[in-house]
């Protein structure tokens, strides 16, 4: 019987890659090859890269390195937003023998015939308008939770993005497949779901090939809080002009969706924002701050924020910084702006030197440590319940409540996968919270 060949993958960037790497490993099962995890030796290693920042696109030449160190008779196929944007860049990369774009990367199998190594990397990447087809796609078996992606692309014109040139237009899935997927994820004991895409607050354009909207996000919301067996469901990140108070006021009463959202500010700055060509100014920011905390006084709010864009003076700064400490939001994700190839941002004047970068990013990560203590404090003493991971991280169990609040208790197997309801005690050194189970029975 001939030896089943194996398959590896590594996953830089997004929920959403992650997704995309579980559907293209379930092709490879399908065509008969077995995944093993990237740690062991394998015919075939694949990285699905990421393109937002520049050290995303340092950490493939080491996860390529990483493989041949593994296997140097491997076959290295590299798929993804960085495969799109500079194909022949990372074919150029010694070990590096396929490189497939955004329409190619869901047909990888078709592409892998003979697995003996190339001198250079073997190129196949579509022109990104020919990217206006929707593949759909979840994880599953990778993690206690489930990424769903419901939608791709993006229409906006950021002028520091190049997910739109990586790719293509804003599609969506169609409602009834969503629908569908996420009864496949249940239907494997998976407890939580959370709903992903490049910007899923666009929901509905482009289904079925259709420019207008078939759906609004509401609808997709609305639609899957009726779906038998999901436990829980999470939005991933939305963008504040389309996270609308209709929506905010259907998860505030829902059975399944949590109450957590993840919003993308970039810049407390409106100069900034003009600059950026985001779609809203600070003070529709605020409003959804504002109406979330009317309806979920409880619910943890992550904020995206870049620091250092071009024309970002020290003021600037400052009034991003101020923005954030007087917003009553739980912790941000602090990105340093990096220059991407073809995209407005790289032309602009007003450079911020990279050490003034530094020491603004810092003083954000400081200011979210701060801003997560507060919102964990504030949580104490309230019962909650607990989804609990999988892994024993010295002698401890992890888990996440509903509204995001990580807790932490000895480890125990049993726990693995499981919703428990708890009481939040106290803080701990890792910055963690200890608990108390309301079912004595979850104590074994």
């Amino acid at each position: 019987m001939e030896n089943r060949k194996k398959v590896a993958f590594y996953t830089l960037g997004c929920k959403l890659n992650f997704s995309e790497t579980s559907t293209i490993a379930r092709n490879f099962n399908d065509e008969g090859f077995d995944r093993v995890d990237f740690e062991e030796i394998a015919d075939i290693y694949v990285i699905n890269t990421c393109s937002v920042t520049e050290n995303a696109d340092k950490q493939f030449k080491q996860v390529v390195k990483k493989a041949m160190k593994l296997n140097e008779k491997a076959f290295v196929a590299a798929v993804g937003c960085y495969a799109q944007l500079k194909p022949e860049e990372l074919a150029a990369v010694d070990g590096v023998d396929l490189v497939l774009g955004a329409t190619e990367k869901f047909k990888i199998t078709d592409y892998i015939h003979d697995l003996s190594k190339n001198d250079m990397g073997e190129v196949h990447s579509c022109e990104i308008a020919e990217a206006d087809f929707y593949v759909g796609s979840y994880s599953i078996g990778d993690r206690t939770r489930a990424f769903l992606k419901v939608q791709d692309g993006c229409d906006y014109k950021c002028t520091y993005c190049t997910i739109p040139l990586a790719r293509g237009i804003s599609r969506s899935d169609a409602l009834e497949n969503v629908l569908k997927n996420a009864k496949e994820i249940s239907a494997q004991n998976i407890r939580e779901i959370v709903l992903t895409g490049v910007n899923i607050g666009d929901y509905g354009k482009g289904e079925f090939g259709n420019k207008k909207h078939e759906h609004t996000f509401l609808d997709l919301v609305q639609a899957l809080d009726k779906v038998e067996g999901i436990e829980r469901l999470r939005i991933s990140s939305i963008e504040p002009n389309l996270l609308k108070n209709e929506t905010i006021e259907f998860v505030s009463k829902s059975r399944t969706f949590v109450p957590h959202f993840h919003i993308p500010l970039q810049s407390g700055s409106n100069d900034i924002l003009k600059l950026m060509k985001r779609r809203y100014l600070r003070e529709v920011y605020v409003d959804r701050v504002n109406k979330i905390r009317e309806v979920m006084p409880h619910a943890c709010i992550g904020v995206d924020v870049i620091v250092g864009f071009p024309g970002e003076t020290d003021e600037h700064f400052l009034e991003t910084y101020h923005f954030l400490n007087d917003l009553d939001i739980s912790y941000l994700h602090v990105f340093t702006y990096s220059e991407r190839d073809n995209t407005e941002a790289v032309d602009m004047e007003g450079v911020v030197p990279s050490n003034v970068r530094a020491k603004r990013s810092k003083m954000l990560r400081g200011l979210s440590v701060k801003k997560r203590r507060a919102f964990y404090e504030s949580q104490l003493g309230t019962n909650r319940t607990v989804l609990f991971e999988g892994e024993n991280k010295e002698g401890y169990i992890h888990g996440f409540t509903e509204n995001y609040v990580k807790v932490k208790t000895p480890w125990n197997p049993e726990l693995v996968n499981t919703l428990q309801e708890i009481n939040l005690t106290k803080i701990d050194e890792d910055g963690s919270v200890r608990i108390e189970f309301l079912n004595k029975l979850a104590e074994v």
